[in-house]
């Protein structure tokens, strides 16, 4: 598929490159985008220094103060968790549950995040090492990116990703520093961030 998906929300456009080694997600993601499926959703889940997450259906009529994060299609998608892939900044990839409910690391229908992250040191990454990963190494290579432009290490292998942004990566910035929710519904926007529409567009 030689198109990318345009990300139009009320913050400004994000464009992102779909994976071909990650069939499954990149068609479903398609097929959502076909639908309007993502028209009106929300930005839900914003964590500065980490990520932003949207896709769940129940966010476009949700009222303030509600805490979201459980709506979505009534299928997963099976894991196609790549090694060549980490969690740099800009990466986009599917949330899913945890562990515990869902050890094949099955992905949500419809909810992503793209990786905001932060740059880390040799010591922070480190620490993911040894606390996050549980003495799972970081290839050097990788290191010097998570030291030169950030994103989450502590993620990798653990989800699926299945694209990246090619432009916008400004917008996920400002999404990232909005202010947001400490009660019940942790983490949601104050002001609400919107998908106004997703729309396939050909490619740079």
């Amino acid at each position: 598929m030689k198109k990318d998906v345009a990300i139009i929300t009320t913050k400004g456009t994000i464009t992102v490159r779909l994976s071909d080694s990650t069939p499954l997600h990149r068609d479903n993601f398609v097929k959502l985008v076909k639908q309007h499926y993502y028209d009106s959703v929300l930005f839900h889940r914003v964590i500065q220094n980490f990520m932003i997450q949207a896709g769940d259906p129940d966010s476009k009529v949700a009222l303030a103060g509600k805490p979201l994060g459980n709506g979505g299609p009534s299928y997963t998608i099976p894991a196609e968790i790549k090694t060549s892939f980490f969690h740099k900044r800009g990466m986009l990839a599917a949330a899913r549950t945890g562990d515990d409910m869902n050890p094949q690391r099955a992905s949500s229908g419809s909810q992503f995040y793209i990786v905001k992250g932060r740059v880390h040191t040799d010591i922070s990454l480190d620490s993911v090492e040894t606390y996050r990963l549980k003495g799972k190494k970081i290839a050097p290579d990788r290191r010097q990116v998570y030291k030169s432009i950030g994103g989450s290490p502590h993620l990798d292998q653990n989800y699926t990703i299945f694209g990246e942004v090619v432009s916008g990566l400004n917008v996920v910035d400002s999404i990232a520093a909005v202010p947001t929710s400490k009660g019940a519904d942790r983490d949601r926007p104050l002001q609400d961030v919107r998908i106004v529409t997703m729309k396939l567009v050909k490619r740079n």
